[in-house]
């Protein structure tokens, strides 16, 4: 294959790239210099050597916003671990933890187990499920005081997939809708009028 060629493959695929790029940076669980660059050429170089397909058609990576998720990462990185080491210091075995329900808006594997891989390896949270079908993760955390943490722990969460979403140019559900509703998650409709209900049955 001409070097031409080879360069078209790689922009073609740099939805792929930079997929390849995070997915080693967040194995390595580092943001140094030798890690950032040693995977950015391994990405190229797979690309490059074999045909691999499309991982996100039609996405465009946005480098000020792949940046803004790898700083966002690095802060989460420092402050989790010292929140983490913290309660374990001051509590130990008695730390408290909860498993939340987080509802996502993304509706692509990739993209999802990004989300996932990242959440995990902050300290203090574990994605232990992935609900596909229903667009949902499972995530055990710790230190939880109240319900107040838990939200907040939550809204980092949706907070970390609107960045991951945003780097690489992925259209997401507008705020506020929400996930799709299941079919069998909605009761029956009734139109019976409210003065006779009572008279049923």
């Amino acid at each position: 294959m001409s070097p031409r060629k080879r360069a078209r493959r790689i922009l073609h695929h740099l939805p792929l790239v930079v997929w390849l790029w995070l997915l080693w940076v967040v194995l390595w669980g580092s943001l140094s210099a030798v890690v950032l660059v040693g995977g950015l050429l391994a990405a190229l170089l797979i690309v490059a050597l074999f045909p691999l397909p499309s991982v996100l058609p039609g996405a465009v990576p946005r480098p000020l916003w792949i940046g803004a998720l790898l700083f966002h990462l690095l802060v989460d990185l420092i402050r989790s671990g010292i929140t983490v080491a913290w309660a374990a210091v001051r509590h130990g075995g008695r730390t408290r933890s909860a498993i939340m329900e987080v509802p996502l808006r993304i509706d692509d594997d990739v993209l999802i187990t990004v989300v996932a891989e990242i959440t995990t390896i902050a300290p203090g949270t574990v994605v232990i499920e992935i609900d596909r079908r229903r667009r949902r993760l499972y995530v055990h955390t710790l230190p939880v005081r109240d319900q107040e943490t838990v939200d907040l722990r939550k809204k980092e969460t949706q907070d970390l997939e609107r960045r991951v979403a945003r780097s690489v140019g992925y259209r997401h559900a507008p705020p506020g809708s929400g996930s799709p509703i299941d079919p069998s998650d909605v009761p029956p409709r009734d139109d019976t009028p409210p003065d006779q209900r009572g008279e049923r049955g």
